[in-house]
């Protein structure tokens, strides 16, 4: 008999790839209807609007109901629930809305770190997740620029309780803040560390970011205070390290892959930066200017996911000086793609870091 149990019951062995688990036991399959032609519909819920499965998964459900005698046609419709990360390490208090946390960081400035972190928080954007950016790069605050907000001020409210709450910035779909809107252009922040602490938590807990699937958290380069601050203050979903192939760069990636380790906070992976040039005049070409393969080696030796290179192209840095990010402006270029396929495996890793 064609019904709704008949459905659930063909779809049970069809899992989640990341997961490894029964999309019907995840509670993934909903609303199935069936019509008197035998035409059937049901919702697939994902863990996150950025899977990068997702194609794959509604073409496996969709071969499997096709398979029960009498059934026509099957219309999936396709949603999003992102999971809440769990607190794993004592004092940490999370963010209310926010879902997930996750850290962009190097281990030494110069990589394209923010670059990576703008775009990746633009690309989780894209694919219909709630997404904000935190600068905490309080030292060199060059988030603003590359989003088109340089000049942009943040607005200093109540909340319910009288105590002072800034509202984010908003541009290309995700919600900032950043040092960057509290000083002038050329002024220089002179701080020790108890003053930065206390500049990440307010921004934090006294921003109004309402509700987030995801926190992108674009940090200063190395292992100090704001490292520190935020593993300890914040149940982070992980961490994302990035760097170039050449070997100094590596030497650093490694000390900061192992200083969150060494902490209790997960690392999501390695993503390489300016993995080669592509001549514009030549898109054909590729020439590895800064060496070649040393991210992907790194993540094998240390036993994490490698995410994937991202290349080297000038509409790259021109539209960080804009403030228009690749995966905007040039969608279909080789860095707006790879900076695309590294957000969507980092919200998949984030989506089986919470469900584990």
């Amino acid at each position: 008999m064609l019904d709704s149990q008949a459905v659930l019951d063909i779809l049970r062995p069809v899992q989640d790839p990341e997961l490894q688990k029964s999309l019907v036991e995840l509670n993934m399959i909903r609303n199935v209807t069936i019509d008197a032609e035998g035409n059937v519909r049901f919702t697939l819920v994902l863990t996150t609007p950025a899977c990068p499965l997702r194609e794959f998964i509604v073409e496996d459900c969709q071969k499997a109901v096709k398979t029960l005698a009498g059934v026509g046609a099957v219309e999936v419709d396709v949603t999003a629930e992102t999971p809440q990360q769990k607190v794993t390490l004592p004092n940490q208090q999370g963010v209310p809305g926010i879902k997930n946390i996750i850290a962009i960081s190097s281990g030494k400035g110069g990589v394209g770190k923010s670059t990576v972190a703008v775009n990746v928080a633009v690309a989780l954007a894209q694919a219909g997740a709630k997404t904000g950016l935190l600068d905490a790069d309080i030292y060199g605050p060059n988030a603003p620029t590359m989003l088109g907000l340089a000049s942009a001020k943040v607005m200093v409210q109540k909340d319910s309780k009288d105590q002072d709450v800034l509202e984010p910035a908003f541009n290309h779909g995700i919600k900032m803040v950043s040092m960057g809107f509290l000083i002038d252009p050329d002024q220089p922040v002179i701080w020790r560390g108890p003053m930065l602490n206390g500049i990440i938590r307010q921004f934090l807990y006294q921003v109004d970011w309402g509700e987030l699937d995801y926190l992108v958290i674009d940090l200063p380069p190395g292992t100090g205070d704001a490292q520190l601050t935020l593993i300890q203050a914040v149940p982070m979903s992980g961490a994302v390290i990035v760097t170039t192939p050449q070997t100094v760069s590596l030497l650093d990636a490694r000390r900061g892959l192992k200083m969150f380790e060494q902490l209790g906070a997960k690392v999501l992976g390695i993503v390489e930066n300016m993995s080669y040039f592509i001549p514009p005049d030549l898109p054909n070409r590729r020439y590895d200017l800064f060496g070649s393969g040393g991210g992907e080696k790194t993540a094998q030796e240390l036993g994490v996911p490698f995410l994937g290179g991202v290349p080297l192209e000038i509409p790259v840095r021109e539209g960080g000086d804009r403030g228009i990010p690749i995966v905007v402006e040039f969608p279909d270029s080789a860095a707006a793609k790879a900076l695309t396929a590294i957000a969507q495996q980092i919200a998949a890793k984030v989506s089986v870091a919470a469900l584990t």
